[in-house]
């Protein structure tokens, strides 16, 4: 009797079983995975996420550290050079607005595994372009810059998608990776060239290697387009309503607070250095000064994140971030040389604004499809508004033959990062706004 009645126990929690979530799911069209299967998933999303992050920039980077030779050797004159300089912008701004469309149709993961295979192709096709010149370098790099302008606009949906109840944590990582790369390939790209033979065209190409790399961890996941682990939702869920992007206050707050912050940032990347060493602060120190100030990303973009999801309110960490900003180039003004190291410091602290932004873009939407919209938006939108900002600082020192009005207008610049920072900090989500 007691053996029956056990039996009929198993029967009866198996039965239960059967009408589990898992099954539910099977029969609302959404197929149950395994906890193992879903572990190995989510490690393997890990991987691409840092994989990814830590190859969308030495395209960039890894150029301006060979400019020099690479004008040389495609001939290429310093007008054409300095448009090439703000193509990725114009790209990220371009490209960035598809990428929620592609992946609607074909799933993040494929459309970020096209991305890092786009940007393989690019970096390896650009050095050897041969007669084509300067036309071929520039279409090779448009299409590495495509790739990353794609998985700029998908990471944080990804990470919105994967692990929505760790977006500070993910972004933290995803920006550190971010930074890591951009620094590696601007310190490490000119001491590979000199390993490889002294050939810039070894030097450029060589950053293949790492993307190619990070195509794999994508490609077991080119196939999902159904819903991730975490996102499973309610047989009955509603669906979320279309969100008019252009029409939220908190988006339009967003996007010009990422064109603003990327502008200073590509007015560092792209002058600092030169405002040092016309301070007389040596060549090689002031190379290394612009290291530190790209170097400071790497912890704070894993730490600011983390914090910014504890605060109902990001306006603070905005405040504070620039005011390092305006504290960096008052030192630039007044003392280039007498303080430089302090603010290299300062200035790299200000730059983090950027993972900041990201998790902004994470945070201001309550779902997937919506972190797609606000991403794409305020991406594409705010590498619009950045482009003119390298282009007007070199304009001004020219005609003006000093530092001083260049540094006045990125003090100036810093002051409206700060306003729309705060609004864009406010606890609301574009989704709300729509309703409203």
């Amino acid at each position: 009797m007691m053996d029956g009645m056990a039996r009929e126990e198993t029967r009866t929690r198996k039965s239960t079983s059967d009408r589990s979530p898992a099954v539910n799911d099977s029969r609302r069209g959404v197929v149950p995975t395994a906890p193992r299967t879903r572990a190995w998933a989510t490690r393997l999303v890990v991987v691409g996420i840092v994989l990814s992050a830590l190859n969308l920039r030495p395209a960039i980077t890894s150029f301006g550290a060979l400019l020099q030779e690479v004008r040389d050797g495609l001939g290429m004159s310093g007008s054409v050079a300095g448009l090439l300089t703000s193509v990725p912008p114009l790209c990220f701004a371009v490209f960035g607005v598809a990428a929620p469309r592609l992946a609607r149709r074909f799933g993040p993961g494929a459309v970020v595994c096209a991305g890092m295979a786009a940007i393989t192709a690019g970096l390896l096709i650009r050095p050897y372009v041969g007669a084509a010149g300067t036309a071929g370098f520039l279409a090779a790099s448009a299409l590495a810059l495509m790739g990353i302008a794609l998985s700029n606009v998908l990471m944080p949906v990804i990470v919105k998608r994967w692990f929505p109840d760790r977006v500070g944590s993910m972004t933290g990582l995803y920006s550190m990776a971010l930074a890591l790369g951009t620094s590696a390939a601007a310190a490490l790209t000119v001491p590979l060239t000199r390993a490889l033979g002294g050939d810039w065209r070894s030097g450029l190409a060589v950053w293949a290697v790492p993307a190619a790399a990070a195509v794999l961890p994508w490609i077991p996941l080119v196939r999902d387009r159904g819903p991730a682990p975490a996102e499973q939702a309610p047989a009955r869920a509603e669906p979320s309503p279309a969100v008019r992007i252009t029409r939220s206050r908190t988006a339009w707050a967003l996007a010009v607070f990422f064109g603003l912050q990327a502008t200073a940032a590509y007015i560092t990347m792209g002058w600092m250095a030169q405002i040092f060493r016309d301070a007389g602060v040596p060549a090689g120190t002031a190379g290394l000064l612009l290291a530190v100030t790209m170097v400071m990303g790497v912890p704070l973009a894993f730490v600011i994140p983390r914090v910014a999801t504890r605060l109902s309110h990001q306006g603070p960490i905005v405040l504070a971030l620039g005011g390092c900003g305006l504290g960096g180039y008052a030192g630039l003004y007044f003392a280039p040389a007498g303080g430089a190291w302090a603010w290299a410091v300062l200035l790299g602290v200000s730059n983090c604004a950027f993972p900041l932004a990201l998790t902004l873009v994470g945070m201001r939407a309550r779902t997937a499809a919506g972190v797609a919209q606000l991403s794409a938006f305020a991406q594409s939108t705010g590498y619009l508004i950045s482009i003119p900002g390298p282009l007007l600082v070199g304009v001004l020192y020219q005609s003006s033959g000093g530092w001083g009005l260049p540094i006045a207008l990125m003090t100036a610049l810093m002051i409206p990062q700060m306003v729309v920072g705060v609004l864009a900090g406010r606890d609301r989500t574009v989704e709300d706004e729509a309703a409203r």
